[in-house]
């Protein structure tokens, strides 16, 4: 589901970009970037989205967090094989 959600997204307006991270023990993070809070919500409401967050809450997840947060400023130095958001 994580893979269909990661190829959804990006058919999305306002999408800007996915980042996503898992321990082997199954602890994981993934951050979605968007254009504003309005990308946000149209994404929390399509409709297969809708079905992942259902079944996430119901199959996978004993816990989750949803934090939406501006990101005001980001830099660093990537590794050259990695895309920069």
């Amino acid at each position: 589901m994580s893979r269909r959600m990661a190829e959804l997204a990006p058919q999305q307006a306002g999408y800007l970009g996915i980042e996503s991270v898992r321990r082997a023990d199954g602890f994981g993070i993934t951050v979605s970037y968007w254009s504003s809070l309005d990308a946000v919500a149209r994404w929390k409401q399509q409709a297969e989205h809708l079905v992942a967050q259902a079944q996430g809450k119901a199959k996978w997840y004993v816990d989750y967090a949803v934090r939406v947060a501006r990101v005001e400023r980001s830099y660093g130095k990537p590794k050259a094989d990695r895309a920069v958001v």
